[in-house]
């Protein structure tokens, strides 16, 4: 049994990554994110893998409530992330143009690490699997990744990436993660 040369391996799981088993022949979109987003107070910006700004953060929005809002630069969709009070568990619930469009929950009882999922209305809930705290997770629909987060991508320090499914709102997932981050980043 012969062996495949490294560097044959990583071009292969480079192009699977791009097509195919992924995306049905449509590449994924890559977005970078910064860590101290909630903290900096400013607007910020959510470039694409080219360097393009494609969401705007209102950092100034951020109230008592936990509230950001933030706007898609390339279709003018405004998502609007907030905290919801007096639940038994962690709830932020995420607005499109005004309409309800997702929750993000934290699991009740955790004794190793955080657990969330996401509810997406009109579709059925998402998992958030692996290292939440440290930006290496997944989110899974039906044991498919739909979207991933990861420092890995970035050599820049404090920033992560979020690679998200062309079957998915890339402006909602970019929502979730924002609000998964201010769940289990409280004091940021």
């Amino acid at each position: 049994m012969a062996r495949r040369p490294r560097a044959n391996a990583r071009q292969t799981r480079r192009e699977e990554r791009g097509t195919g088993r992924r995306g049905g022949g449509r590449e994924w979109d890559r977005y970078k994110m910064t860590q101290k987003l909630v903290s900096i107070g400013d607007d910020y910006y959510v470039e694409n893998q080219a360097g393009q700004q494609m969401f705007k953060v209102d950092g100034k929005a951020l109230r008592v409530r936990d509230t950001l809002k933030m706007e898609d630069l390339q279709t003018g969709d405004t998502y609007k992330i907030q905290e919801k009070i007096a639940r038994v568990r962690d709830t932020m619930t995420i607005q499109k143009n005004g309409s309800r469009a997702a929750s993000v929950h934290k699991a009740l009882i955790t004794p190793l690490r955080d657990r969330f999922t996401v509810s997406i209305e009109g579709r059925p809930e998402i998992m958030v699997v692996g290292n939440i705290v440290n930006h290496e997770y997944r989110m899974m629909h039906n044991r498919q990744r739909v979207a991933e987060v990861s420092k890995k991508w970035f050599r820049v320090r404090d920033s992560y990436g979020i690679e998200v499914s062309p079957e998915m709102d890339a402006g909602l997932v970019i929502a979730c993660t924002v609000a998964i981050d201010m769940m289990a980043h409280p004091t940021r």
